[in-house]
């Protein structure tokens, strides 16, 4: 017996659209409906990203992770909503969670962004300056996240550590490395991906 399809009557055309193409992605492991789901919606999510973090090689970041959670939870997507209030959510909360890691203040506080979905999401940032017991931590972590890396194969470890420890921009790692920019991207993700899963298995946490 066929599985029941869920009532997609209440979608615009556009979001029936993106369905059909999360079903192709889901149940088919249809390689280009994942990337003209990516396509869509891709410049969106990163000019929204771009407003939030107000840098555009952090923007790049997460717009790539944006889609790899979301890409990740595909199966979890249901019709009740757009994809795009769906996807807009993934990024955006990223987004915030990665702005409360960084403890900068980026954007002021009483700072808000409406998304396309009507969403008024508001950053809410930590002070930069740290207690001693705060300072002492964040070192731990930081001595938890090099031994980690130290894991990854030696092409992800480089990746990871020129663009978090040595804190350079793609354009600077494509030219060290003498990449089309692309590659180091999507390398990157592969490298950030790999890096997550040891940390998520790594006895001490993070």
């Amino acid at each position: 017996m066929s599985e029941e399809l869920p009532d997609i009557s209440h979608l615009s055309d556009k979001a029936k659209h993106d369905f059909g193409l999360v079903q192709r992605a889901v149940h088919q492991r249809d390689q280009k409906a994942f990337a003209e789901l990516m396509d869509r919606y891709k410049d969106s999510v990163y000019f929204m990203l771009l407003k939030m973090v107000n840098n555009s090689d952090d923007a790049d970041d997460l717009t790539i992770e944006a889609f790899g959670k979301a890409f990740n939870r595909l199966s979890q997507y249901t019709p009740n909503f757009a994809f795009s209030t769906w996807l807009f959510k993934i990024a955006s909360n990223n987004c915030i969670d990665f702005l409360r890691k960084k403890k900068k203040n980026v954007l002021s506080l009483d700072n808000r962004y409406n998304n396309d979905d009507g969403d008024s999401l508001m950053i809410e940032l930590q002070s930069e300056n740290l207690n001693p017991e705060q300072e002492a931590i964040k070192e731990q972590k930081l001595i938890i996240m090099r031994e980690v890396v130290t894991r990854l194969k030696p092409r992800y470890r480089m990746l990871i550590e020129m663009r978090y420890f040595q804190e350079l921009s793609y354009d600077e790692i494509a030219e060290k490395l003498d990449l089309p920019l692309g590659t180091v991207k999507a390398q990157l993700f592969r490298a950030r991906d790999f890096l997550y899963n040891l940390l998520k298995n790594t006895k001490d946490g993070i």
